[in-house]
């Protein structure tokens, strides 16, 4: 590669993922997939996969990759996953949920992209802010740097939902569960908050995807906007699962020398029967 030094195969891989799912969102999406959202018991054990698919939850494009997958215990302390496996169209590992209440797991990519011209040619770069400096020449003119971040996140919860878990950062794009994500029912309303860096968003729009379009002649998405308090209201047709994401664009909080963000959020979701 004549524009960024050569990486090695995992970052190659973690950089097409983080590709597909931020530049090509319409056509592909990521998510993570947990065998359960709500147990219960001592020490009961979960499996999550982890894909980017055309479709929500079928395994049809590639793996999600788990570089930087944090998962974030009910009492705020940080876990490993257990048992990872590698396959072409998903990644997968266990967790042991031997607290009581709930637990994040997040997939967060961030990534600097780039246009400039070096002696009259267009080039083209992507990578992270620490390496932007050594990577592009000096002699780069019409430089423009943009930074996305991206999560991809689930929910799921031993016993009664709650935890530290579950705490606003206050950073970047995220949303407020007014209502637990793992207490959800067909025919109930849900309210959830989105935040940037702390601040809610309004007027911003949320797509939902239920699981199981193969098996549908309509898609039966939505698109709920959020009011003036960032707060969109969503009833659950039916159980199952259920994929949303939102976006949002701004030029203030961007990571130097980027001059704009786009920060994306996705979700996960298990709406169970009445």
């Amino acid at each position: 590669m004549s524009l960024i030094s050569i990486p090695t195969l995992r970052q190659t891989i973690a950089m097409s993922a983080l590709t597909c799912f931020s530049l090509a969102a319409q056509a592909h999406h990521a998510f993570l997939v947990p065998s359960s959202t709500v147990v219960s018991g001592d020490a009961p054990s979960i499996l999550v996969d982890a894909g980017i698919a055309t479709n929500v939850f079928e395994y049809d494009h590639m793996a999600l990759q788990l570089d930087n997958l944090s998962i974030t215990a009910p009492d705020g302390s940080p876990l490993l996953p257990e048992n990872i496996t590698h396959s072409r169209f998903r990644n997968s590992f266990e967790l042991q949920l031997k607290q009581k209440g709930s637990y994040k797991l997040d997939v967060m990519n961030q990534i600097l992209l780039a246009t400039y011209k070096d002696q009259g040619e267009s080039k083209r770069w992507r990578g992270t802010a620490s390496a932007i400096t050594k990577e592009i020449p000096t002699t780069a003119t019409d430089l423009q740097v943009s930074e996305r971040i991206n999560h991809v996140e689930t929910i799921v919860t031993n016993g009664k939902p709650g935890g530290k878990s579950m705490d606003i950062a206050g950073k970047g794009l995220e949303i407020d569960f007014l209502s637990h994500p793992n207490d959800l029912v067909a025919g109930e309303t849900a309210r959830f908050r989105v935040l940037l860096d702390g601040k809610p968003m309004p007027n911003i729009a949320i797509e939902i995807i239920p699981g199981g379009k193969r098996y549908r002649q309509d898609s039966e998405n939505q698109q709920v906007t959020t009011n003036s308090d960032g707060i969109v209201s969503i009833q659950w047709k039916n159980a199952g699962l259920y994929w949303l994401q939102v976006e949002v664009k701004d030029d203030l909080h961007a990571t130097p020398p980027a001059t704009s963000r786009i920060a994306s959020y996705s979700v996960t979701l298990e709406v169970l029967p009445q």
